[in-house]
């Protein structure tokens, strides 16, 4: 499926709003991302994306056909991770399972590793996210660790993982 990585911009506020409200994808992250996802919530986070640039991170929206039908970020960390971001992502349930979010994931990657000077790349999906787990692997991300019962998330306890990509002497 062809795609586009797009800076963010308020034209996408309806298709967040759209895509975003879905219960599926909310029990996969943290709990930042709410569910359920209003006008209002996605108004907030896309004006956020805006406002914030690319001072120590990425943010792009997934864009098929003109509609931003997901969002991906990565963001720098501070102090003695300077060397070191964090990606995050959700895609709108109609476009799982058919490669999309494992490209995106590639293609920002590579363009984080160009802009900023960072070595190292991480993700922690929750253990119970084999689609998220399997879009990480086929992006080249290795299983570093399962945190056990590290998560808390709707009065339930989870594992979850450490996931990472890293750029070894200049190279991937």
């Amino acid at each position: 499926m062809k795609f586009e990585l797009k800076k963010w911009n308020i034209e996408y506020i309806k298709d967040v709003a759209k895509y975003a409200n879905n219960e599926k994808i909310a029990k996969n992250l943290r709990n930042a991302f709410p569910f359920p996802y209003t006008y209002e919530d996605a108004e907030w986070y896309v004006k956020k994306c805006i406002e914030k640039g690319e001072v120590n991170q990425l943010c792009r929206a997934i864009v098929v056909n003109g509609e931003a039908i997901g969002s991906i970020g990565i963001f720098v960390r501070e102090d003695v991770y300077c060397k070191t971001a964090e990606i995050g992502y959700w895609l709108g349930e109609p476009f799982w399972n058919n490669g999309l979010m494992s490209e995106a994931v590639k293609r920002l990657c590579d363009e984080a590793f160009e802009t900023f000077d960072i070595i190292r790349i991480f993700a922690e999906p929750f253990a119970y996210n084999i689609g998220s787990r399997r879009t990480l692997e086929k992006a080249g991300f290795v299983l570093e660790g399962i945190m056990k019962r590290s998560v808390y998330k709707r009065g339930e306890i989870f594992d979850s993982c450490m996931y990472a990509l890293i750029k070894e002497n200049g190279v991937l």
